[in-house]
């Protein structure tokens, strides 16, 4: 049979493909701006007639009122990387949290360790093979779709097709549900300027040929505009936001001097909007990976002058990083940070680099502290941790005694903070007597 009467066979309404879903499935929902709405509005609709249906996803920008109180024992939410607009019923015990490298997910379903019955996915409409991009994300969706025992697709005239390993065909899905809607957008917060301070601390430290991989947030987003007078960089990331735009057209991110995958961007998935959409639409630069590929350390190391930008909730004074929880309380996920801080320290010249406000909650806690706070998860242990930044400056542990660690991290601590940091340093034994630090 031709792909095109396959396809028209396959189209049908939201409500009856999501139909295929039943009681005690697990579903995964495409994540990022690549959430199809439209399958996940229809899923709700479904409640009354569900009951212990698990849905599984890395962080949807999109609706989540499945995690709702009123949807309980109908659905339950187990998420990869918890994001805001889940974070409520984690802490509330309506959803739960996996800690794991992101690089590692897809292999739970390969394995059958976490098998899926019902994958939820967006893409663009088929081209004149037949095959259907996965646009905005290929993250861990495209192997959920491979691996799921039914498929169904939001096909989303307004999604982006994006190229790489980025495909499913047609034969390959059991519904389609044709829309035409905009993808849910992730709009950044503003830099500060202590967020500007932090990025040009880092920006002098990255070569020019560098590769990066930087995350979401502020400091991310400021080390990209404190990067517009250096040369030849790449990017290997899971995941670009609109912040790498305006270094493409500039011509500062040009790829040319990658060791691996010379010429393109490599990325797992995108979070920004609209402009970044049409911006990656057919773009020959862009190249989507699965993240078991894109965030593999080994793959990761293979390019020379790799640079890894990642964040921190707290960072203690041996150089433990927790990056997921606030004491016990999961905050975020461990996502790619170690894959990425791994890779970089295994790549010749590479920069593994924790970013990280030196204060939180408007100046009135350290984030440099004596020891993390009980039940707070380590996400980069002491050992892989080599540069910690704040906006007072670079802090380099790698081989370094505890002494002379927690000696670097006083430093750039906030000024207001390091008498009380280093008592505290000699009160636990970190310091002792010899723990002097410079003017």
């Amino acid at each position: 049979m031709r792909w095109i009467d396959q396809y028209r066979a396959k189209v049908t309404t939201a409500d009856r493909a999501v139909e295929l879903i039943k009681p005690g499935h697990r579903v995964h929902i495409h994540g990022g701006c690549a959430e199809p709405e439209e399958l996940v509005e229809a899923l709700l609709r479904r409640a009354p007639e569900l009951r212990d249906v698990e849905i599984v996803h890395l962080t949807t920008m999109g609706n989540a009122d499945y995690t709702l109180p009123q949807y309980e024992g109908i659905f339950r939410h187990v998420a990869f990387f918890i994001g805001a607009n889940v974070r409520q019923a984690v802490h509330e015990g309506r959803a739960d949290y996996i800690p794991i490298f992101l690089h590692e997910i897809e292999n739970l379903f390969r394995t059958g360790a976490m098998p899926l019955d019902v994958a939820l996915i967006q893409c663009s409409p088929p081209d004149d093979y037949g095959y259907m991009s996965l646009g905005a994300g290929v993250d861990i969706a495209l192997t959920a779709a491979q691996c799921a025992r039914h498929v169904i697709v939001q096909v989303n005239d307004q999604s982006p097709r994006t190229l790489g390993d980025a495909f499913i065909h047609v034969s390959k899905v059991e519904a389609i549900v044709e829309t035409s809607r905009p993808l849910p957008e992730y709009r950044k917060p503003e830099p500060t300027e202590v967020h500007h301070r932090i990025a040009r601390h880092v920006a002098n430290l990255i070569p020019d040929g560098a590769t990066l991989q930087t995350g979401i947030g502020e400091i991310p987003d400021a080390v990209l505009s404190a990067l517009r007078n250096h040369k030849d960089l790449g990017v290997h990331s899971e995941m670009v936001s609109d912040g790498v735009i305006d270094l493409i057209q500039a011509g500062v991110i040009n790829n040319e001097k990658k060791t691996l995958h010379p010429n393109k961007v490599i990325a797992g998935f995108v979070l920004g909007t609209r402009r970044l959409f049409d911006f990656i639409h057919d773009n020959p630069i862009f190249e989507f990976h699965p993240t078991s590929y894109c965030n593999d350390p080994f793959v990761i190391a293979q390019n020379d002058r790799m640079v890894a930008i990642n964040s921190a909730i707290e960072v203690d004074l041996t150089g433990q990083v927790c990056a997921d929880s606030i004491g016990p309380l999961p905050y975020s996920g461990i996502g790619g940070q170690v894959d990425f801080i791994r890779g970089a320290a295994r790549s010749k010249g590479g920069l593994p680099i924790i970013a990280l406000q030196a204060t939180a909650k408007e100046g009135t806690v350290s984030r440099i502290v004596p020891l993390l706070r009980a039940g707070a998860g380590v996400v980069t242990s002491r050992g892989d941790v080599h540069y910690v930044v704040t906006e007072y400056g670079v802090a380099y542990l790698h081989g370094k005694t505890l002494r002379e660690r927690a000696e670097a991290l006083i430093e750039i601590a906030h000024p207001a903070f390091r008498d009380e940091l280093r008592r505290e340093a000699e009160r636990i034994g970190l310091l002792g007597r010899r723990g002097v630090l410079r003017p």
